[in-house]
């Protein structure tokens, strides 16, 4: 969701007035933690209890008279970030805010907490105690609530409703003896393969939790059905589609695919150009040698997709192929509500949308432990130092993707080699995120500052000028930098000679310095920057202020500099 939706949220929030679900807070510069986190716990509370999927804590406004005051709480990302964390410390099942989103209104900082609603039986508590709303009024969630909560019914088991119509001649004879293989493999430290072997299938799907009471269950359908039986389980579309675009988002080719899904994993595997990187165009020699992608991170993701799809929602898997990462979406909410949940939990996953769908594929050796799949993802990509995978959950759409990044396939590692025969393939491939914009590990940052090749501070860095300089890029350098001091200088002190006696306004420096600025700046940054600078002048005694203290004049020593 972008910045502009959430506006539009904001300013239908503000026409309504305050609810259990909806809070306005001035919070103009500060706002105590622990109250922060009653209010997460009683806004939760209530969202649960009316069936909303989350509740609104707003900052920067005054509710009373209707205005927007702005605030300075947490300024930054990673003050906001930091914030969030530490949230979790202290609530039940270490939840914390979906989502806090700066948004300018009227000129003004105005902060919006996404708060998620307590899960299904759960009550939200804040340092072990649940709070509540009554009206506007924040207390201790009466027990009559609390009982309401915690008597909730589990959402049930989409994947392990019986198939009535289906039998055993619904199942793909290949898909079932690969199933019998990898059961075997899973178990084998408690069981001996010959005893799997004895089992007749009816048994076999049983002990694999693939049927009940002598019926088959969904799951068994989605991962051994042959593709005629996907009719049994309509209208849910078991389909995968894999697409592959070129370097300019062109489609090259696509395919779909359907059931049996423990099969269908490795045919969409086959499909994806994991290259082994060992030499570039020009036979600039790599130092060593790398997979685009880590064989195994390819597989979870879309075995990820596979058990965390709502099947419901009738929409398909997707998998794109890019030029340097990977793209994989799937329908559904994301049901530990954040993926910090997920890192800091430190057993399995307690909550699952396809319980029985997801245990066939542990059984079945698609994925290694329930729940574990998503650390794992990122700790291989700490391990070759790449960018951590990127969720997105859009709540509207009920869309979970994840872009899982690898080597880009494009000549630029070429230039960059031959802009410094010493560099090593990690650092070209640090270099090339770099100058493209995507993020890097703090590890990665340290290592290049200390080796002088990019400049700037996180999370956004620029290609060192030298580097610039040599694989020709000075112009982008210079638009993503900025001009320097000096010449910003220069910009105003003549926009002040043009604005002669009237003087110019901070607005009118802006204006002609706002192309000049660094291109990651945003205007709130680009304005501070611009007052900071005019501070700076008039100090230096280069320029100074009208009588009314709102325009801004040249002085003689301006007027000498700007000529020199």
């Amino acid at each position: 969701m972008n910045k502009e939706q959430y506006i539009n949220i904001f300013n239908s929030l503000i026409i309504r007035p305050e609810s259990e679900v909806v809070e306005f807070k001035k919070a103009e510069n500060s706002f105590d933690f622990d109250d922060l986190g009653k209010y997460f716990s009683a806004l939760s509370n209530e969202a649960n209890l009316r069936g909303l999927e989350f509740a609104w804590l707003i900052f920067g406004y005054d509710e009373k008279k209707h205005k927007v005051v702005g605030t300075s709480f947490k300024d930054g990302e990673g003050a906001l970030n930091k914030l969030k964390h530490d949230f979790s410390q202290h609530t039940t099942d270490g939840q914390t805010f979906r989502e806090i989103v700066p948004i300018e209104v009227e000129g003004k900082r105005v902060l919006m907490f996404k708060i998620p609603a307590s899960p299904r039986n759960i009550v939200m508590k804040w340092k072990g105690i649940a709070y509540g709303r009554d009206g506007e009024s924040l207390k201790p969630l009466n027990q009559s609530k609390q009982d309401e909560i915690r008597h909730q019914t589990p959402e049930p088991d989409w994947s392990a409703e019986i198939v009535p119509n289906a039998t055993i001649d619904d199942l793909d004879e290949l898909a079932l003896a690969t199933a019998r293989i990898m059961y075997k493999k899973v178990h084998s430290s408690t069981m001996p393969a010959s005893e799997v072997d004895e089992w007749t299938t009816e048994e076999f799907l049983s002990h694999s939790e693939m049927m009940r009471d002598g019926k088959l269950t969904r799951a068994a359908i989605l991962l051994l059905g042959s593709p005629l039986s996907l009719q049994k389980i309509h209208p849910a579309n078991a389909q995968i589609t894999w697409v592959w675009k070129d370097k300019d988002g062109e489609v090259v080719d696509y395919e779909h695919f359907s059931i049996p899904y423990i099969l269908t994993v490795d045919k969409i595997f086959s499909k994806i150009r994991n290259k082994t990187m060992r030499e570039l165009p020009g036979g600039t020699l790599f130092p060593d040698t790398m997979k685009q992608y880590e064989d195994y991170s390819i597989r979870e993701a879309l075995h990820n997709c596979i058990a965390h799809q709502d099947y419901t929602l009738e929409g398909r898997i997707t998998v794109v192929e890019n030029d340097g990462f990977l793209y994989y979406s799937n329908r559904g909410s994301f049901i530990p509500k954040t993926v910090e949940r997920v890192l800091n939990e430190k057993g399995p996953q307690k909550d699952y949308r396809n319980k029985c769908l997801a245990h066939g594929m542990v059984h079945f050796n698609m994925i290694d432990t329930v729940g574990r799949g998503i650390p794992k993802l990122f700790k291989e990509q700490r391990r070759r130092f790449f960018p951590m995978p990127e969720y997105e959950i859009d709540e509207r759409a009920q869309t979970v993707s994840l872009t899982l990044y690898g080597i880009s396939s494009d000549d630029a590692y070429t230039d960059l080699l031959k802009s410094d025969p010493t560099l090593s393939l990690m650092e070209c491939l640090w270099l090339d995120a770099v100058r493209t914009h995507k993020s890097i590990t703090k590890e990665a940052a340290k290592h290049l500052k200390e080796k002088n090749l990019i400049e700037g501070r996180a999370p956004r860095y620029n290609i060192a000028l030298s580097v610039a300089r040599n694989v020709q890029q000075v112009g982008k350098y210079t638009k993503e930098t900025g001009l320097n001091k000096r010449a910003l200088m220069k910009l105003v002190l003549q926009l002040a000679l043009n604005a002669g006696k009237f003087g110019f306004k901070r607005g009118d420096a802006l204006d002609i310095l706002e192309q000049s600025l660094p291109i990651g700046m945003n205007k709130s940054q680009k304005l501070n920057h611009v007052s900071n600078m005019l501070k700076a002048m008039q100090a230096d005694g280069l320029l100074i202020k009208t009588e009314s203290g709102k325009q801004w004049l040249i002085t003689a020593k301006g007027k000498v500099e700007l000529e020199a």
